[in-house]
């Protein structure tokens, strides 16, 4: 938004810049009759006797075109892009830490101590009120944990807008800073198909798993959030990645994972568990022969949960190969 209002200005800059060149030449030197200047074509030409004064006018505009608003933002290289990930949205500015002038010399100790001042104050000034600081704060924490788990880009910039509205629906009295940012690094991973368990965000998070759980809860009914049922299969490729194993046995877990949604198994339980469940019943089939301990540390899920998920599916992919 303010990279194209700064486009804006420049063009119209331009524009009464070339409509003070064009009035300087108000008249023509062979006639003195009235010179006009075409903004279509670029000549500045004579209406009386037809005369070309200018027919090479500088084009001080911007040499690429956007014919849509998104292609103006990604185009425009007015100012750094803006971010969800900061409270500012990346608008403001910051002093250097380095204690350099322009010239990359040290500067004296005494300018030393006045910037150092001059950060302190910026600092301040930067988070004026109890709403910028908790933004500040809770997008702080969305970011070091997004790093902990490589979370992609988009993902980060989601989760911090799901966290905004959150604030702007005064939805965060009586809830922690914690819970509800690292709830909406959940909302965001699911409503990208990314899916991580919540094990493994409450290993990065400072609050409890049963915590995150809540706040996800409460968010997601008070903002209304669409967002579908976690699909096992997506949980595979990470857990697969995780554990190391082949692509022969990838391919059993997602047909082991398959056969039972059609037929039904999956509803209500957790899809992770059934993930992994269905990643170690693969290894088996394919001689691989990982440990429930090794697969349930990979995935964040106890042995029993492994045990029992690994049951049904198996149950469900004998009966399926003997009606076939």
């Amino acid at each position: 938004m303010i990279n194209s209002q700064l486009d804006t200005e420049q063009t119209d800059m331009e524009e009464q810049r070339t409509a003070t060149e064009s009035q300087s030449l108000s008249s023509c030197p062979e006639c003195d009759g009235q010179v006009t200047h075409d903004e279509e074509h670029g000549d500045t030409t004579c209406e009386d006797c037809g005369l070309v004064l200018d027919d090479t006018p500088i084009d001080r505009g911007p040499e690429w075109r956007a014919f849509y608003h998104d292609e103006q933002e990604e185009k425009s290289r007015v100012g750094a892009p803006t971010t969800q990930l900061m409270h500012d949205k990346g608008l403001s500015t910051t002093i250097s830490w380095q204690n350099k002038d322009a010239y990359g010399q040290s500067v004296s100790p005494r300018k030393r101590k006045q910037l150092q001042r001059m950060r302190t104050w910026d600092e301040r000034f930067r988070t004026k009120d109890s709403h910028e600081r908790n933004l500040k704060q809770a997008l702080g924490e969305i970011s070091r944990m997004a790093s902990a788990l490589g979370v992609p880009g988009p993902v980060r910039e989601t989760a911090g807008a799901i966290y905004r509205r959150a604030v702007d629906e005064n939805l965060l009295p009586g809830r922690s800073i914690e819970g509800m940012s690292t709830a909406s690094l959940y909302a965001a991973a699911r409503q990208y198909g990314t899916p991580r368990s919540l094990s493994e965000f409450a290993t990065v998070s400072r609050v409890k798993e049963i915590r995150i759980q809540r706040a996800y809860r409460y968010m997601s009914r008070e903002l209304d959030l669409q967002i579908e049922p976690a699909d096992p299969l997506e949980y595979v490729p990470q857990f697969a990645s995780a554990l190391e194993i082949s692509d022969e046995a990838t391919r059993q877990a997602r047909d082991l994972l398959r056969t039972a949604k059609s037929e039904g198994v999956h509803s209500g339980k957790s899809p992770d568990g059934l993930a992994a469940s269905a990643i170690y019943a693969a290894t088996h089939l394919t001689n691989e022969q990982l440990t429930q301990e090794t697969v349930g540390n990979a995935a964040h899920v106890s042995k029993v949960t492994i045990r029992t998920r690994y049951k049904e599916l198996l149950e469900v992919y004998t009966a399926d190969s003997e009606v076939v």
